[in-house]
């Protein structure tokens, strides 16, 4: 068994990083915006027929919300796993352990199975004893070890965009809505309720941001946020 743990340097300098931006939008903000982006960038190739997808994702902590407090405190050098899966499609999940390192992220996946996932969620954790897929064991020796449990659910709605120069991603997520019925996470008609009533745009690049890119979304004008999912879900 490995046992990662994130304050080696050297586990992140061996993983492709991203730089991360996050902002609050208004509706009017979003229109245009939309218009300029969807000009020179390609919609994401799982769009549905309204432009977006909806994701829902279920996040792990431990019972002193350890990933809350490392997110209010501001840590350089945090992480958190989750299960997340698109448009109730349950043929697809995956484990992500997403972190943060210098203001930098880093995110590694890997797919389980439907059958998995409910193990997991009754709390039968040895379905994660799995010696090739190292991010599993991972995530059952902080279940173990750490006391990491399945938390919060957030869904919401995604439009995403990509263009090739920085390999850059532009999303808008809204109608961002949470339960803590963890056990109803790979229900279709699970009851969630309104975490924010907001959009966010976030733009995810590798070392550059393209100038064109920088224009259209005027990221000089605006402010950016600290925004969390995860966490406006554990407020509510």
């Amino acid at each position: 068994m490995v046992l990662y743990v994130l304050d080696k340097p050297e586990r992140c300098e061996n993983m492709n990083s991203r730089h991360e931006l996050k902002y609050h939008i208004n509706a009017s903000d979003y229109a245009q915006l939309r218009a300029r982006l969807q000009a020179v960038a390609k919609p994401d190739e799982n769009a549905g027929d309204d432009g977006g997808y909806i994701v829902r994702s279920l996040y792990f902590d431990n019972y002193s919300d350890k990933a809350v407090v490392e997110k209010l405190s501001g840590l350089s050098r945090r992480e958190k796993f989750r299960l997340r899966y698109y448009n109730d499609d349950t043929s697809f999940i995956r484990l992500e352990r997403k972190s943060k390192a210098n203001r930098l992220s880093y995110k590694e996946n890997v797919a389980i199975t439907e059958e998995q996932c409910l193990a997991l969620l009754k709390g039968e954790y040895e379905c994660l004893k799995t010696p090739d897929a190292p991010l599993l064991m991972e995530l059952y020796t902080k279940i173990r070890y750490q006391n990491l449990r399945p938390r919060s659910i957030m869904e919401y709605h995604r439009e995403a965009y990509n263009y090739l120069a920085g390999n850059v991603r532009v999303t808008f997520d809204s109608n961002i809505r949470t339960s803590n019925n963890v056990t109803s996470f790979l229900n279709p008609h699970m009851t969630t309720i309104s975490a924010a009533n907001t959009m966010i745009l976030e733009i995810k690049y590798d070392g550059f941001l393209p100038d064109i890119i920088r224009d259209i979304l005027q990221i000089g004008w605006r402010n950016q946020t600290e925004f969390s999912k995860y966490v406006i879900g554990r407020l509510v």
